[in-house]
């Protein structure tokens, strides 16, 4: 199979869909790689390593032209009319929150496969949790620096002092980013509070963190009651395929004390703050109600190297699959890939993400429905 890899184009994105060890292993088992010419400069990849690698150097129209296309990011709108029926594209989508890509990508025809709706056999998001890990991970370092008095905060030290309490910090949702949130912030010796609204998990977060952090269930008044109180508030929320839930009003925000922060993980998937707007890279955050806000859509991209090395150490055997069988048979294989397909043929397919946009539902036409 002909496989394109293409540098990424959002702003400040550096990270690539496969490393030139990757390339290795699918050019050692007969696959065409075309990686568009300077794809990894940004990390540390030459086109020289991906050449070595068994990769074949081109331009961005030859990436876009082979009969799979892995990325990281969703498509910009530029990118999206370069597909064709026919072609399968593999990456992240977030289409819940994003109505103008997803209907380019049905306009093109391509089969959109999406990262961060395959699922493994215990329900769990193996393809979306390196960047869980990685945005939870940030969320701690990018929310230290926001409280700054310099970055608009109110001048809080998360660890605090001896003789001087430490920051509060808040972490709504403790899934995998959340606990990788929880696990920095405590490391930082933080006031830390999380909150779920799962009773299984909210017993394992207190099992894994002991005296070291408050476990709350996620009722509103909880919420309300931590969100006011905090220096830090993550929103760490998530629900496969959807738009996030709004837990955190407008109201609440302008009961929160000036120059606290707020980190939106769930930005990707239009944010859990009331208060939520995209940001970028270039500027990360913004004043509202007097509370600095940092919604940036591509939080990992900041640490590409690192990302990148951690997103193919996931992502290689399902693009091995989708070169060595093919999509459909790769599917009919494993229902949990199955659960990425997101876009085919010009219809939406998977559920959430027709719900969320309001667009037909095109799994009829699913080849596990075939």
């Amino acid at each position: 199979m002909r496989i394109g890899v293409p540098r990424e184009i959002k702003v400040h994105e550096y990270r690539v869909g496969l490393t030139p060890a990757s390339v290795r292993e699918l050019a050692g088992r007969g696959h065409c790689v075309v990686v568009e010419r300077g794809a990894g400069e940004g990390i540390g990849f030459s086109d020289e390593d991906y050449a070595a690698a068994g990769a074949r150097i081109g331009t961005v129209a030859e990436a876009f032209a082979a009969d799979l296309v892995v990325k990281v990011k969703e498509p910009q709108l530029e990118e999206c009319a370069r597909f064709r029926p026919g072609q399968v594209l593999f990456t992240y989508l977030h289409l819940a929150a994003d109505r103008p890509q997803a209907e380019a990508l049905m306009a093109s025809g391509v089969t959109a496969i999406s990262y961060e709706t395959v699922t493994a056999a215990d329900g769990s998001l193996p393809l979306l949790t390196p960047m869980s890990e990685v945005a939870g991970r940030m969320s701690i370092q990018v929310g230290a620096w926001a409280l700054q008095k310099a970055s608009g905060g109110r001048g809080t030290l998360l660890g605090g002092v001896p003789g001087v309490a430490p920051g509060r910090v808040v972490i709504l949702g403790g899934g995998i980013a959340g606990t990788n949130a929880a696990e920095m912030a405590v490391g930082l010796q933080a006031d830390v509070t999380i909150l779920d609204r799962s009773v299984p998990r909210l017993k394992w977060l207190s099992e894994r963190f002991g005296v070291r952090a408050r476990v709350l269930m996620a009722s509103l008044q909880n919420v309300e009651e931590a969100v006011l109180g905090a220096d830090l508030v993550v929103g760490a929320v998530l629900i496969p395929g959807a738009v996030a839930p709004r837990l955190v009003t407008r109201e609440m925000v302008r009961g929160m004390a000036d120059g606290a922060a707020m980190v939106d993980i769930s930005i990707d998937q239009g944010g859990c703050f009331e208060t939520s707007r995209p940001t970028t890279h270039d500027a990360p955050t913004y004043l509202e109600e007097g509370v600095v806000h940092y919604c940036v859509t591509n939080m990992p991209g900041a640490v590409a190297r690192t990302s990148t090395l951690a997103l193919n150490n996931v992502t290689l055997p399902y693009v091995v699959r989708l070169a060595d069988q093919g999509w459909r048979e790769s599917f009919a294989d494993d229902r949990g890939f199955a659960a990425g397909l997101n876009v085919h043929e010009g219809a939406i397919m998977h559920p959430k993400v027709s719900e969320a946009l309001n667009l037909p539902n095109g799994t009829m036409g699913h080849p596990r429905a075939a």
